[in-house]
């Protein structure tokens, strides 16, 4: 543990982090690009720990995008092999850690080797009550969004004597994952500052913490300092305190 003074009474339940700088950490070093992602891939690992370690319940990570099928052939086959070695050597890890591992994002667009790896680790987990690891891979705020809505249109016409009435739960519970909770603080390294289309639902109401360190370089330390830093924010979710 780092000598920071956390409040782990006061941690946040669900956070979400953009892992932004992959590329650009391998190009500033003159190597190959899936290099940084490797690397980040490390990062990620140690971060995982760190919110273990702390008691925080959710950590959803921004793995691939429904925008990222823009980049090269090579680079998207890079990342398909990575996540599928990943899932399927880390699964006992998971298991071992008491680590529940969620998939979110549009599954019937992945390889089948990629989505095969996924359910197999979802259904492994499952019964895991430690922290939840939610792997967001061809995921977009806007995507899971008319997903839903769709969902519910299709429920609609299959019950037309009876329309659903669309609430906000309604629509929530029609997502990818229906109870996962609001994220209360959202992290992205790599110097952007926007949220690239990701939990835009979730993050209604979320902290926003910038950095401008790259992924890979991304430390325990740092993250600490930013749960730290949330806990001295005051939320007031519209109100006044």
């Amino acid at each position: 543990m780092s000598d920071l003074s956390i409040d782990e009474a006061n941690v946040p339940v669900h956070v979400g982090i953009i892992m932004d700088g992959n590329g650009r950490w391998a190009q500033n070093r003159n190597i190959a690009r899936s290099f940084g992602h490797k690397e980040g891939l490390e990062t990620a690992r140690k971060i995982l720990t760190a919110a273990a370690e702390i008691g925080i319940k959710y950590v959803t990570l921004y793995v691939f995008s429904t925008e990222n099928w823009k980049r090269t052939k090579d680079e998207v086959g890079f990342l398909m092999t990575l996540i599928t070695n990943h899932l399927r050597s880390e699964v006992e890890r998971y298991l071992k850690d008491d680590i529940r591992l969620l998939h979110l994002g549009d599954i019937n667009g992945l390889p089948s080797d990629v989505q095969n790896e996924l359910k197999d680790a979802v259904k492994k987990t499952t019964s895991k009550s430690g922290m939840t690891v939610v792997l967001a891979i061809n995921y977009g705020g806007k995507d899971e969004i008319l997903r839903g809505i769709n969902k519910l249109f299709s429920l609609n016409e299959a019950n037309k004597n009876e329309l659903l009435k669309i609430d906000e739960k309604t629509l929530e519970n029609s997502f990818d994952i229906p109870n996962l909770p609001p994220v209360d603080l959202l992290i992205r390294t790599g110097g952007e500052k926007r949220l690239s289309n990701f939990l835009l639902w979730h993050a209604a109401y979320a902290e926003l913490s910038f950095s401008d360190t790259l992924w890979p370089d991304y430390t325990k330390e740092e993250f600490l300092t930013t749960i730290v830093d949330y806990q001295h924010r005051n939320r007031r979710f519209g109100g006044v305190k």
